[in-house]
């Protein structure tokens, strides 16, 4: 007997081919319930099934989508082509990264004209001298569909270079050594790491970070000697709800080890001199108690939330690391957000959020007095960026904004002045004095405020009739900035609006941001877009059949939990990897990435938090109703975000949808949650995207 699936895409072959052609008929997935039970509580998942990665109808059903997807958007496919020529055209061939110095070195990135990938190069002593590529991505990846590079570094006597590759898309890197002297390979390869890994000074050893095999958690941290096959352990978490990295400070003098989780820290230190030694903790880990810590060469640095929910910075000598030792350099402000912090041998640069934008401020370590650096638009973003060397006189930044290029600028730390060293080109006839900015904040139904920051072409009209594209993501803390993209130029160009709604779940407005968008507080997430969506349309600057919102990720959770409050809002939606079956996933401890979330979301093992979560994921509360256009896109190699649970989503709302308006799937069968890799490449994802937006405005070129 044929599978229920292979019966349905029969079917729908025999009615393409009568003699009145209905037009493509979307895939229906086989209704195969499983019952999942608990807390007194039933669910019952029809399509459970397609979990299963290696069946066949599995992946039959997900081409079958592919190829109606590709079917549906065929009016766009003209457009798609229009919008992949125009965002390649404002790409610079032959662009390069600005070189920093490190050591007796300038490193650089460069493209050539008509390649997808970076290669990596330096040049000794002065920008004058001869260029020695270090790595070439382009040979390396040759023709494969998925490559991705990180962590390309030089031991510190200059010689060897070290790199990760992962060619599949799941985020399992190899890394490998490269002689710089001859050009050839060491014989030395370390598998299957996070490529989060760092030199020891002896240019002989690496530290890196491992991550489990199933569940992807990084949790333990080794010591690699070059052409050694016997790695050492030298520390494992043992609490699977929290995560493993290293770092190594600016100074060189140490490695930090640190156990993340979503409320606390726990730092260990070892010698970057002497990788051997066993590593010291820094502070026990206490509930609730978040720390960073750097030095200067002679002291520990320390940025605590202790009795400080926005941070404050302290100091601590190096053999007494105990809260009692500590000493407060800058105190806590309710309004100011310290997010991180560099230090230099005499200075020490904090990057803050107030009111949702970046600041930063400069702090005298000997004088003690602090100087803030001047921004002068409305809405931008900035951040330290390529400070590579502990005794440096300047610090360097990116600085961009929805109309500024990204811009590289040296701050001299002694007398506070900027110097512009680069602004990336945007070819063709790019003005950005032909665009606006605006800066709102929308008070929502709990009398909150939330900013959204906004662009648009001048001359836009409040009226009701603008396109408009509200994004956010909202989760984990994170804070969406407002940055420059030239891609974005194609919607702005044909009348669209672009707003960022900077939602709780961030911290864009400080600590409390974050707290009052997560676990139980999560669902005012939801509502703080949809208020944002409801002003923007009271307030003139679009309307329900030109609204249109866009996440992904947790994002895509989102996007879920909008459409099942609030369809009648919006024209269409796109979803990107949404982590959209809540509940289901937090209680599956065996996939990635599952009980290090429980922070985030909650533990549905937990009564309280499972009716919570339930009474949102997006899976579970799809219902009848009239859902607008739909595009929702997916990996299968995603190891962030499991390729069933947007499949799984699509099938149930096909199920339930009442309208004839889109209802969309794509798999990349090739990639993970970051989509293609290449230059080039990734734009044919973003013009896909975009033509969905502009294709449901009747726009075709």
């Amino acid at each position: 007997m044929k599978p229920l699936l292979q019966i349905t895409f029969l079917l729908v072959l025999m009615t393409s081919c009568s003699t009145e052609d209905p037009g493509p008929q979307a895939p229906v997935a086989e209704i195969r319930p499983v019952t999942l039970e608990l807390h007194d509580s039933k669910r019952v998942d029809d399509y459970y099934w397609l979990r299963e990665r290696e069946n066949p109808d599995v992946i039959a059903y997900l081409e079958a989508e592919n190829t109606f997807t590709e079917s549906e958007l065929s009016p766009f496919k003209g457009l798609h082509g229009v919008l992949v020529q125009e965002m390649t055209a404002r790409i610079k061939q032959d662009d390069a990264s600005v070189p920093y110095r490190r050591g007796n070195y300038y490193y650089y990135t460069r493209y050539e004209e008509g390649n997808e990938y970076k290669i990596y190069a330096r040049k000794r002593g002065s920008l004058d001298a001869d260029e020695e590529i270090l790595l070439d991505v382009n040979k390396l990846a040759g023709d494969a569909d998925y490559f991705s590079v990180r962590n390309v570094s030089v031991s510190p006597d200059d010689r060897i270079a070290a790199y990760g590759v992962d060619a599949a898309g799941r985020r399992f890197y190899d890394i490998f050594f490269l002689d710089l002297e001859t050009g050839e390979l060491v014989d030395d390869v370390v598998r299957n790491t996070t490529a989060n890994f760092f030199w020891a000074n002896d240019s002989q050893t690496i530290l890196y970070a491992k991550q489990h095999p199933e569940t992807l958690r990084s949790y333990q941290i080794y010591r690699h000697q070059l052409e050694s096959d016997n790695d050492a352990l030298v520390y494992e978490e043992s609490d699977d709800t929290n995560y493993l990295s290293v770092e190594k400070s600016l100074s060189s003098e140490f490695f930090y080890i640190v156990s993340s989780h979503t409320l606390y820290d726990e730092v260990r230190y070892v010698s970057a001199g002497s990788p051997q030694d066993e590593p010291e903790v820094f502070l026990p880990r206490e509930e609730n108690h978040l720390y960073h810590v750097e030095d200067g060469g002679d002291r520990f640095y320390v940025l605590t939330n202790d009795n400080a929910e926005n941070f404050r910075l302290m100091e601590a000598p190096l053999d007494a690391t105990d809260k009692t030792s500590w000493r407060e350099l800058v105190p806590h402000r309710a309004d100011v957000l310290i997010q991180d912090i560099t230090v230099f041998k005499d200075y020490i640069v904090l990057e803050m959020l107030e009111r949702g934008l970046k600041q930063m401020e400069v702090l005298d370590r000997r004088s003690g007095d602090v100087k803030r650096i001047a921004f002068d638009e409305e809405v931008y973003t900035a951040y330290g960026n390529g400070n590579a060397e502990f005794e440096a006189g300047v610090f360097r930044y990116t600085y961009e904004s929805l109309t500024t290029p990204e811009s590289t600028y040296d701050y001299a730390l002694t007398n506070n002045s900027h110097t512009l060293i680069d602004e990336s080109e945007v070819v063709g006839d790019f003005d950005r004095t032909n665009y606006e900015t605006k800066r709102l904040f929308v008070t929502v139904r709990d009398e909150t405020e939330v900013p959204v920051s906004m662009v648009y072409r001048k001359g836009m009209q409040q009226d009701g009739s603008n396109s408009l594209l509200q994004y956010a993501y909202g989760s984990y803390g994170y804070s969406t900035t407002p940055y420059f993209s030239p891609d974005r130029l194609s919607l702005l160009d044909r009348g669209f609006i672009y707003a960022i709604a900077h939602i709780r779940g961030g911290s864009e407005m400080g600590r409390d941001w974050y707290y009052d968008g997560r676990q139980l507080n999560k669902k005012n997430t939801f509502t703080d877009f949809v208020d944002v969506s409801k002003f923007l349309i009271e307030d003139g600057y679009t309307s329900p059949d030109h609204l249109y919102a866009y996440g992904g990720s947790a994002g895509g959770l989102l996007m879920g939990a909008v459409l099942n409050m609030a369809p009648e809002l919006y024209n269409g939606v796109l979803a990107a990897v949404p982590f959209v079956d809540v509940v289901t996933t937090m209680l599956d401890e065996d996939i990635p990435l599952t009980s290090g979330e429980w922070d985030e979301w909650g533990d549905p093992n937990k009564k309280e938090f499972y009716d919570y979560m339930l009474s949102y994921s997006p899976y579970d509360n799809v219902r009848t109703a009239a859902y607008p256009n739909i595009l929702v896109t997916t990996g299968l190699h995603d190891s962030q975000v499991q390729y069933w649970e947007p499949a799984k989503w699509v099938a149930k709302l096909r199920q339930f949808n009442t309208s004839d308006n889109l209802l969309l799937l794509k798999t990349d069968m090739e990639a993970g949650h970051s989509g293609k890799t290449g230059r080039f490449r990734r734009i044919e994802d973003t013009a896909l995207n975009y033509a969905f937006f502009m294709g449901l405005e009747n726009i075709r070129e």
